[in-house]
């Protein structure tokens, strides 16, 4: 997958057991077979400790599945080493929490351009990137702020701008509206919404707000560690 690029992402027979081997176990994930087209939008709902995270996870490569295979664009990526899934994720693909995780001591436009610092990018081009990004989510004129001036919406757009630094092919929203309230919900969406669009990637979100569900062009839902239902909008 080259830079910008969104993948096919395809999971074989996957399943997930924590604690294998050392006493009882617990099946996260069992039997997923899923296919998702580069550039889609997909939301997946289902209850508390479904294997909602978790599917998240092994998508985004920040755990190996027990088995089955993870492959993007056809090429085998769940099951390499920490260090080159590391770089993957570097690469390919941005991470938007429930909670914003932005460095208090940063400003704005530092905190989005943590990701391109991790590949070096020259601090020209860092803040020219941020600054674009900034002006994307509608916050070019809060650069200078630190997050605490910000309201958790404003937080939560920045932590969009962030995902999208190093031009992910991939992003991955778990429960990105869960701390905010309708109004500012709804400007992140709408910030998620443009900066997907804009950036061609394919958009995986975890959600249990229907109107976060409703934007996506395939809905997912999960029961105990399965897949149970798929139902495609568009």
């Amino acid at each position: 997958m080259s830079e910008g690029q969104a993948p096919e992402i395809r999971l074989t027979g996957v399943g997930k057991e924590y604690g294998a081997g050392r006493g009882p176990s617990v099946r996260a994930l069992s039997g997923i077979e899923l296919t998702l087209a580069p550039g889609s939008s997909v939301s997946i709902e289902g209850p508390s400790g479904c294997g909602k995270t978790t599917l998240l996870n092994l998508l985004g490569l920040l755990d190996r599945p027990t088995e089955g295979v993870v492959a993007w664009d056809g090429r085998r990526v769940g099951d390499r080493s920490e260090a080159e899934r590391s770089r993957l994720r570097l690469t390919g693909v941005g991470f938007i929490f429930q909670r914003f995780y932005l460095l208090p001591t940063m400003t704005v436009e530092e905190n989005v351009e943590l990701p391109m610092r991790a590949l070096r990018v020259p601090a020209a081009g860092r803040k020219a990137r941020g600054r674009e990004l900034l002006e994307q989510v509608g916050l070019g004129d809060r650069a200078a702020a630190f997050p605490h001036e910000l309201s958790g919406g404003q937080e939560q757009r920045v932590a969009i701008a962030r995902a999208l630094a190093n031009r992910p092919g991939l992003l991955l929203a778990d429960e990105p509206t869960g701390e905010l309230d309708r109004e500012n919900a709804s400007q992140v969406l709408r910030a998620l919404a443009l900066a997907r669009e804009a950036a061609g990637a394919t958009l995986v979100v975890v959600t249990h707000n229907p109107a976060v569900a409703a934007t996506a062009d395939r809905h997912l839902a999960m029961a105990d560690g399965r897949l149970v239902g798929d139902v495609r909008r568009a």
